[in-house]
């Protein structure tokens, strides 16, 4: 039986929600940091005064995240609202990102090193924690090539994502998973926290 790849990380793309309900593709809108650029499927923070930006997914995390960009609304130079799957750091204002910010919802993503690079796991990962990978952004695509780092499984509290389930689809021929679906873990996910904004 042939099965399809996955030659590299895609970052988080939205599927359903935990409860088992499908998602409905959902969305809250935020205004962007100014300065930072933001990509589709890119995980994002809350910043004090309202607007959002990247967050750093490296080590355990200490700051909560919002959801996953799943686009953007923009001001360009000539004065066009444009929608677009990334937004770039400069030369464009009013930027707002349109976010997945649901606890909820579940995402489907690559399982890579630290590095990035696409290293296929067991079975086992399932039902554990795990670090995500920030990666980086391509403006020819839009989307940011983030993942999560296999290597990093275990009962952390303080990992950023819940590996819910795998996917079988991409599995290697030798049965390891190199996708596995994954949710904000406990109250890493700002809408859950009973605390307010913290920042980084």
């Amino acid at each position: 039986m042939s099965y399809p790849t996955v030659s590299a990380p895609y970052g988080f793309k939205p599927i359903n929600r935990f409860d088992g309900m499908p998602y409905a593709g959902a969305t809250n809108q935020y205004p962007v940091t100014s300065g930072q650029a933001v990509y589709n499927g890119q995980v994002l923070k809350f910043v004090n005064g309202g607007t959002v930006s990247p967050l750093a997914m490296t080590g355990n995390v200490s700051i909560y995240a919002v959801g996953v960009c799943v686009g953007v609304q923009y001001t360009n130079s000539s004065g066009q609202t444009v929608q677009a799957q990334y937004a770039p750091a400069s030369g464009v204002t009013n930027v707002i990102a349109y976010v997945v910010n649901d606890p909820a919802a579940e995402f489907k993503v690559a399982v890579t090193d630290s590095a990035g690079a696409i290293v296929p796991v067991a079975g086992t990962i399932l039902n554990t924690n795990v670090e995500g990978v920030t990666g980086t952004g391509d403006a020819a695509t839009g989307n940011i090539n983030s993942s999560i780092d296999g290597s990093t499984a275990d009962d952390t509290a303080t990992l950023l994502f819940r590996v819910t389930a795998l996917v079988p689809e991409t599995t290697t021929t030798a049965g390891l998973y190199t996708e596995v679906v994954v949710k904000f873990n406990g109250t890493w996910h700002q809408q859950l926290s009973t605390l307010g904004t913290a920042t980084a």
